[in-house]
């Protein structure tokens, strides 16, 4: 038996008015998807524990069987896992973000946040962007006396280490937890507006974090890059933005708890660094961006490769959760049809052809919202198959169709199911 789980990020939805009150999930045509919700068990599940603030970090962290309110400190540890990143206890590592805010004549505080991934960025244009930045002397000065250290992404997300030794870290109350009552902000969630209601706040920790975004802002708003970025119809790179703090994270031994083997197939270091912290194999895909525009094909013949010799593949797919940032509805149907059409049709027909029995667990890691370009912590549907069996529900892979599956309150009990044959 082999397993597989597909996880197309913010798929799900609410119902949107262009779309004749249906969400982008009950719009789009998914034949394979509405297959299996046909032939598998179809329901709703709380990825977001109650409380919680809704995004993949805790959403991912419950599919893959770690209840968050117990694991989760922060979403940057997790990305910095992914790139060998070594935290000690007390560092604080940050999501930095190379952002787009508006090009107008008015006070710092009231430019709006326009893109949180600077319209995409291509990596090579993002990481010249923030080493010219740490290069820089005044900048550079001011994050040496924060105690921050940028290491440059290959993309918009770049990760920040505060050392637990240095002056501005030990300042603070030292503890398990991020520095006491700092207050940072997700991007992508206040994409619009003005963004001094934003900015770090909450002790001196965060003055010295807001006094790094302004700088950045200074010293990228008309770098090279930039000028031709615009001349190109491109958001600029021309701001970094902190979010995301947290410290060391421990999870525990994938293996160990489930008695499987795997790898995760991704583009985003968030699922990768999950991976690595359980212990499972990360499988890096050429050509796969993490947009709309990625290898598809790609991160399923990864996912193929790797089930040769491991009991279990993770196909992650962040296409929907951008377009719905950037407020592309036409970008998240087509990422949402794509992901039927391009990964899992061709990945049931090459199990199949195999001649295995498998289990596949198809989900939305949490809802994206068209409405607020946000997300959010309601269910969200999911789908276990097994190719031993056909339910012939009639049902197809919705919200609204998932309402009369069983309904989960803890997402971290779906990695079980799949294992355990909860479809027995």
């Amino acid at each position: 038996m082999k397993y597989v789980l597909v996880i197309g990020d913010g798929m799900a939805d609410d119902p949107i008015p262009k779309l004749y009150g249906k969400t982008p999930l009950q719009y789009a045509e998914i034949p394979a998807m509405d297959m299996l919700a046909s032939s598998g068990k179809l329901g709703n599940v709380l990825t977001v524990p109650v409380g919680m603030q809704a995004g993949s970090d805790v959403a991912v962290l419950s599919i893959f069987g770690c209840d968050p309110q117990t694991y989760f400190t922060g979403r940057a540890p997790l990305e910095a896992a992914a790139v060998g990143i070594s935290l000690s206890p007390g560092d604080v590592a940050y999501r930095c973000n190379m952002i787009s805010i508006e090009d107008s004549d008015i006070p710092f505080d009231d430019k709006k946040i326009l893109s949180h991934s600077s319209g995409g960025i291509e990596g090579s244009e993002s990481d010249a962007l923030i080493s010219e930045l740490l290069d820089s002397p005044i900048f550079k000065e001011a994050a040496e006396k924060a105690g921050i250290f940028v290491y440059p992404g290959s993309s918009f997300r770049h990760i920040a280490v505060q050392r637990v030794s240095d002056a501005a870290v030990m300042s603070q109350k030292q503890t398990d937890e991020p520095s006491p009552c700092l207050v940072l902000t997700p991007p992508h969630d206040h994409l619009g507006e003005s963004l001094g209601q934003h900015l770090p706040r909450g002790n001196e920790n965060a003055a010295a974090l807001e006094g790094l975004i302004r700088l950045s802002h200074e010293f990228l708003d008309n770098q090279p890059i930039n000028v031709n970025r615009r001349k190109a119809g491109k958001f600029p790179g021309n701001c970094i933005w902190f979010w995301a703090e947290g410290t060391v994270m421990e999870l525990p031994n994938f293996t160990e708890k489930y008695g499987k083997t795997g790898s995760v197939v991704s583009a985003v270091p968030l699922c990768q660094g999950i991976g690595c912290l359980l212990g499972l194999d990360k499988v890096i895909v050429e050509g796969a961006t993490g947009e709309l525009n990625t290898n598809y094909e790609g991160k399923v013949d990864a996912a193929v490769e790797a089930l040769e010799s491991q009991d279990f593949a993770v196909v992650h797919i962040e296409a929907p959760d951008e377009c719905t940032h950037n407020g592309d509805l036409k970008g998240k149907l087509q990422a949402i049809e794509w992901i039927d059409s391009r990964v899992v049709a061709p990945l049931l027909q090459k199990l199949r052809a195999k001649g295995t029995d498998f289990r596949l667990l198809l989900m939305s890691d949490h809802r994206t919202l068209i409405s607020t370009r946000g997300h959010d912590a309601g269910p969200v549907p999911y789908v276990l198959y097994d190719s031993r069996f056909d339910e012939d529900t009639g049902l197809s892979f919705c919200e609204e169709d998932a309402e009369y599956g069983v309904f989960l309150t803890e997402g971290a009990k779906l990695m079980s199911m799949l294992f355990d044959g909860g479809m027995d």
